[in-house]
């Protein structure tokens, strides 16, 4: 069912944690059809500050599962972002099933393992504005975006004529969203 592919940055995984990892996961093998094959990748992390980050990501054709968690304990981030993405799915399984069968006719990815019933969320939109895109480099977009004091900005590129979204991530660097 889940093929796994565990890797470690700074941390040799070793067989106690790929086991730990594995046997945390398999958890979720019960929302999942048993003739599927889905790969699971996980990367583990272990900074200086004895911090360590564990990111799972589980592919699902057009969708993808992501959760990570940071934490002093390699163990209780795992056991964190298995509880988040079994959250995920509960959550989102009806959404998750219509997407994917809307792009694949081979029916279901799921089980019909009980679930939450699909809680309808209210889209409730307070403000709604419209933009018009200004052709700048990288750097005027996060000069910019530092000026207006937000977390994202989205531009169009001046020298391709793209659409791109800068966005700033938790670690205060940025990351940039190139439209194809």
């Amino acid at each position: 069912m889940f093929k796994y592919s565990i890797r470690g940055e700074n941390i040799e995984v070793t067989e106690a944690i790929r086991d730990y990892v594995t046997a945390k996961l398999e958890k979720l093998s019960k929302y999942f059809q048993e003739d599927q094959e889905l790969d699971v990748r996980v990367n583990l992390k272990v900074y200086r500050e004895k911090t360590a980050k564990v990111e799972v990501t589980i592919p699902l054709g057009s969708l993808t599962l992501r959760a990570e968690d940071v934490s002093q304990d390699l163990y209780g981030s795992v056991d964190l972002v298995v509880d988040k993405i079994d959250r995920q799915i509960r959550k989102n399984k009806t959404k998750i099933e219509k997407k994917h069968r809307a792009k694949v006719s081979t029916g279901h990815i799921f089980t019909n393992e009980l679930v939450e019933d699909e809680e309808k969320i209210p889209v409730n939109i307070v403000r709604s504005k419209q933009i018009d895109l200004k052709p700048m480099s990288v750097e005027e977009a996060v000069l910019q975006m530092e000026l207006l004091g937000h977390d994202f900005f989205i531009y169009k590129d001046a020298e391709d004529d793209s659409t791109n979204v800068l966005y700033k991530r938790e670690d205060g660097d940025f990351g940039l969203l190139e439209v194809k």
